[in-house]
């Protein structure tokens, strides 16, 4: 491989976040080679994602990609949680680099794997090695991987929101967070779902997952520090994009030194220097009790984009920061974060194919 010649590959490529992983990358400017597996053998992409008509791909099978691992320098895994578990090691071993979108390699602790995915962990060995990717704050160690696993799409949005907290001393660890979550029905898959059909949903929330989110458990694995994660969640009536808002506890001795103002100057010096994250920093206008919308982020900045916006306000009485974080869960939330790491393990921009603005 040189700098301008990636060959990638994407099994799993006939969901959602396939689809969106291949327009990523057919849009990129380093890579010149896409395979696309899925159990669509030989139909055109535009098949199943017809807005990449004209890209003169067909599917291939998962074990031709697998078989020919050798001739590409990424493959991205979107399959279904245990698939990446099986594919890895054959992976790894023809040489290629691995970027999984799936939850199989999230979790160093493999008994923490089993109690939130209900399953034994069966790639011991890849798992040793694997490197979790949320770009913005493991870039050394994604420059050097072979196996990247990416975040989930909640996940993302939470830790780019509350983790400058943490780092800072602010967030009281040893009381809950408090997390609410909406999603884009795209976060239900695209398994015909009667619920999450138009008629349906268009004007209904769709809370699911409320006796305890697997990505809770993603959550306290990664802030560490023994925090509990409270995560409700639910499909909005949208297609895609994840609205997060949080509450999170202030330590008692720093309550009083905190205002909106501190906390903005905290997380623009944080991501100052990070491409995808932008803070809202509108000044607010009018009184506690007048809804002054424009303070917080929308999805509507955005949907389509690589970028996660962020709001921040303090409400002092009950010594809590609350956050709002929004991300694209296709893209920033899976795809996009996926060709981020890409371009990392590679030693491409890290830029490179997700500059576009959103909306």
């Amino acid at each position: 491989m040189t700098a301008s010649r990636v060959r990638a590959a994407v099994i799993g490529a006939s969901g959602f976040t396939g689809g969106e992983t291949l327009r990523l990358l057919l849009n990129h400017p380093d890579v010149v080679e896409v395979a696309a597996a899925a159990r669509s053998a030989g139909e055109p992409l535009e098949s199943v994602h017809p807005h990449l008509l004209g890209s003169g791909l067909e599917f291939t099978t998962p074990d031709e990609v697998t078989a020919r691992a050798g001739d590409f320098d990424v493959v991205f895994l979107c399959t279904p949680s245990g698939e990446a578990m099986r594919r890895a090691d054959g992976l790894l071993a023809a040489g290629t680099r691995v970027v999984d979108l799936s939850a199989d390699f999230r979790f160093a602790d493999p008994e923490r794997y089993a109690r939130a995915y209900g399953r034994e962990h069966t790639a011991r060995e890849a798992l040793a090695e694997a490197v979790y990717g949320v770009s913005e704050f493991h870039r050394k160690e994604i420059a050097g991987a072979r196996l990247i696993a990416n975040p989930g799409c909640y996940v993302i949005t939470a830790l780019l929101g509350v983790v400058p907290l943490y780092e800072d001393g602010i967030a009281d660890p040893s009381s809950p967070l408090n997390l609410v979550g909406i999603n884009g029905t795209s976060g239900a898959g695209n398994k015909p779902r009667a619920e999450v059909m138009h008629p349906n949903a268009f004007a209904a929330l769709l809370p699911y997952s409320l006796q305890g989110h697997r990505h809770a458990h993603e959550l306290e694995d990664r802030i560490g520090r023994g925090v509990v994660v409270d995560l409700s969640t639910a499909h909005g009536n949208f297609a895609r994009g994840i609205h997060l808002q949080a509450t999170v506890p202030v330590r008692a001795d720093v309550r009083g030194e905190l205002s909106r103002e501190a906390l903005l100057d905290l997380y623009r010096a944080r991501y100052a220097d990070e491409f995808f994250v932008r803070v809202n920093a509108r000044p607010a206008h009018g009184g506690l009790t007048d809804k002054d919308y424009r303070r917080y982020p929308t999805l509507a900045g955005v949907t389509g984009s690589n970028f996660c916006h962020i709001g921040l306000d303090y409400d002092a009485h009950r010594g809590a920061v609350k956050v709002v974080a929004v991300t694209d869960n296709l893209v920033k939330g899976a795809a996009g974060s996926a060709v981020q790491n890409m371009n990392l393990m590679l030693g491409l921009d890290e830029t490179a194919g997700l500059r576009a603005y959103g909306f």
